[in-house]
C-alpha cells in the first residue's frame, strides 16, 4: 500500500522568513542544547543545577544557555549571584513533543520489522 501524507498547501514564506526558521532549527541542532531544554521541561533551574544535570562544564553550559536565550527560547533571571533559566517559548514543548513522538513511532515500527 503506498504511503500518502495529506497536508494543506503551505503558505508562501519569504526568503527572510526561511532564514529565520533555519536559524531556529540550527540552534536546536546541538545535543547539549537539547539536553538543557529537556532539563528545563520540569521548570526553572540555576546554571549550577543545569551543569550537574547535564554533566557539562560551567563554561560550556553557560555558552549554550546564552545561545538559547539569545534565540528567545529561554528566559533568564538573576537572584544574587545565581542565574536561573526557564523555557520562555511554550512552542518548544510542542515542537519537542512532535519530534520525539515521531521518532518514537519510527523506532517502534523498526522494532516490529526486525522482530518479524
Amino acid at each position: 500500500m503506498p504511503f500518502k501524507l495529506a497536508m494543506k498547501a503551505p503558505r508562501p514564506l519569504s526568503d527572510e522568513a526561511l532564514a529565520l526558521i533555519a536559524r531556529r532549527f540550527a540552534v536546536l541542532a546541538e545535543p547539549t542544547r537539547l539536553r538543557l531544554l529537556h532539563a528545563l521541561f520540569a521548570g526553572e533551574k540555576s546554571v549550577n543545577e543545569l551543569v550537574e544535570l547535564t554533566g557539562g562544564t560551567q563554561a560550556n553550559v553557560s555558552r549554550h544557555l546564552q545561545t538559547l536565550a539569545h534565540a528567545h527560547m529561554l528566559g533568564r533571571r538573576k537572584e544574587g549571584l545565581q542565574v536561573f533559566y526557564a523555557i520562555a517559548d511554550p512552542s518548544i514543548f510542542k515542537l519537542c513533543e512532535l519530534v520525539c513522538g515521531s521518532l518514537e513511532k519510527s523506532l517502534n515500527k523498526q522494532a516490529e520489522v526486525f522482530a518479524q
